[in-house]
């Protein structure tokens, strides 16, 4: 299993569980990081934060530190 940070550009996984608790993955969640949810990371800042992802049909881009609290796997 990797983090949502660890995944180079192009590439698509699935959401597997977020480590993280109370306001933050409130936040998460309401954005659509819910498991289960194919995610493709688009790219990503040259110092590596932010990172835009593409799911659900939108683009989105959260912080490295967030990213890092978000189990998933390669598809």
């Amino acid at each position: 299993m990797n983090t949502l940070d660890q995944i180079k550009p192009g590439e698509t996984v699935v959401i597997e569980r977020l480590e993280s608790e109370g306001a933050v993955r409130r936040r998460l969640l309401d954005l659509g990081l819910t498991p289960k949810t194919r995610v493709m990371v688009r790219k990503a800042a040259p110092l590596g934060d932010p990172i835009e992802l593409y799911l659900r049909g939108y683009e989105l881009t959260i912080r490295s530190q967030d990213a890092r609290r978000i189990i998933v796997t390669r598809v």
